[in-house]
């Protein structure tokens, strides 16, 4: 066995941890763990300002609609994290992070052109995360 048989490993782990710490880091930020709205590298710091860039990203469902789709992405990214961070069920989890991510990427490119999405390397992470899946 060579010594690059463990890369592949390595590098899952390392996409699981990634993944799953950019999930945790996002919902922080919704909730001013990061500090409050307007600090150095806070895109929201509370959670009604998430919810006003949910509505921008999904400005075409009604409005009722948004706290329950800002909620529903929240809670899925913390269940995402705990099954990527485990291992347990590992390609289911990494195929739904792909989806969801697929689904912002989409949203995002949408509402607001491509790049900021490739700036934010949403079309990347999902594509790591689907990747992630594929691995045996």
């Amino acid at each position: 066995m060579t010594e690059a048989a463990g890369y592949p490993r390595f590098a899952a782990i390392a996409l699981r941890v990634a993944l799953a710490l950019a999930f945790l880091s996002a919902v922080a930020d919704r909730f001013g763990l990061w500090g409050p709205p307007g600090s150095p590298n806070v895109a929201w710091g509370e959670f009604s300002l998430f919810l006003d860039y949910t509505g921008l990203l999904l400005s075409f469902l009604p409005s009722s609609l948004i706290p329950v789709f800002g909620w529903a992405a929240t809670i899925m990214e913390v269940i995402l994290a705990i099954g990527l961070l485990s291992g347990y069920l590992l390609r289911w989890f990494a195929m739904a992070s792909g989806m969801l991510l697929l689904a912002f990427a989409m949203a995002m490119t949408h509402a607001l052109g491509l790049e900021p999405a490739f700036s934010y390397s949403v079309w990347t992470a999902s594509a790591s995360a689907f990747l992630l899946a594929s691995l045996d």
